[in-house]
């Protein structure tokens, strides 16, 4: 018996679990009495693992294919093992019934070990992991090509970012996005739009999307790269976006010093690489910040989403993190300070602005 009873939405979809997991152990070596819950993320997709008869495991993916659609998935974990990343295998996927058998990259993810790490070692282990991220990111990055992903374009852009005035500001703060309001917005978004899709001569690769410590593993043993997760939404986009998330994190924040490290480090291997970060480090800087700053909006348009909307409220508790964040950006440069003065507007505080640029 399991030590954790899985939950199902209804009696028919977890018979077909059953029926579906039974029909595939002999093949796998599945105990299927093993079964226990791994995770869950911010969308309908569950992942349990399962016991193998070798000591081993893998792991599940329940995505009900009414709300998740798993090719994507599929085919990007296709192009991350081709570009020698170590992603979960698909090892038997029941389309129609959205049922997946992956791989198990292990149980610890970057952020855990992170942040189970005694406080003397704390700083040291970070930089080391961070430096295998960068490697994973590079090696992704250099296996980019067009037309083979969705591209991460304007409008695509321009979704992401109305999930701020929609969700955030409107429904999470109850301020009424009227004509002015949206005009300032539009008008900011617009400048953020074109520094994203133009900066760097608008150097496009794959794009994970959500490249950050909570979807890297830590792998047990014999495997020295870190395992990389939830990567179904990758795109063909900005070069910044993945460095940008890496650094400036849904769930744990750094010292401005260990993120400029990070980023210095990440541009320095991605030129010698043969890369497109530019020459100027200063100019690849500026162009990260901007995109995390659509990034940040975005989020805080999502949590807001996941808490209002889904039922999700622990999300809400980190957008003071976001908010810091974009805040951080806004000062630095002159030209967001209409921003600064609506966040503040929005959060309720005092704006003080000392810019940088």
């Amino acid at each position: 018996m399991t030590e954790s009873p899985l939950v199902w939405p209804d009696a028919t979809r977890a018979g077909a679990f059953s029926a579906w997991l039974q029909a595939h152990a002999p093949a796998h070596g599945l105990l299927p009495e093993t079964v226990q819950p791994a995770s869950a993320d911010a969308s309908f997709r569950r992942y349990f693992r399962v016991r193998t008869a070798d000591g081993g495991s893998c792991i599940i993916m329940d995505a009900p294919p009414a709300q998740e659609d798993c090719a994507p998935f599929v085919k990007v974990a296709d192009l991350m093992a081709s570009a020698g990343l170590n992603a979960p295998r698909v090892l038997a996927w029941d389309q129609a019934q959205g049922f997946m058998l992956l791989s198990d990259l292990g149980a610890r993810t970057m952020l855990e070990v992170i942040e189970q790490q005694p406080e003397a070692n704390k700083a040291q282990r970070a930089y080391d992991l961070y430096r295998e991220a960068v490697d994973a990111l590079v090696r992704w990055q250099l296996a980019s090509r067009p037309d083979v992903l969705p591209p991460y374009d304007d409008a695509l852009l321009s979704r992401e970012l109305a999930l701020f005035p929609d969700w955030y500001v409107a429904q999470h703060r109850g301020i009424a996005v009227n004509d002015t309001l949206r005009g300032k917005l539009d008008g900011l978004f617009a400048q953020i739009k074109d520094s994203n899709l133009n900066s760097l001569g608008g150097a496009r690769v794959f794009v994970h999307r959500d490249f950050m410590p909570r979807n890297l593993m830590v792998p047990e043993s014999g495997e020295p790269r870190l395992g990389v997760l939830d990567f179904q939404d990758a795109v063909y986009g900005p070069i910044t976006y993945d460095i940008a998330s890496l650094m400036r994190d849904a769930f744990i924040s750094w010292p401005e010093d260990f993120v400029l490290e990070i980023t210095v480090r990440y541009w320095e291997q991605a030129r010698k690489a043969g890369l497109p970060v530019g020459e100027d480090f200063g100019e690849f800087y500026r162009a990260v910040e901007w995109m995390g700053l659509q990034r940040h909006l975005k989020i805080l348009g999502i949590f807001a989403r996941l808490t209002l909307r889904d039922g999700k409220p622990k999300y809400l508790a980190d957008t003071p993190r976001f908010i810091t964040y974009a805040r951080a950006t806004c000062a630095r440069y002159r030209q967001l300070g209409p921003l600064m003065v609506l966040l503040d507007e929005i959060e309720g505080n005092e704006t003080r602005v000392g810019y940088t640029f």
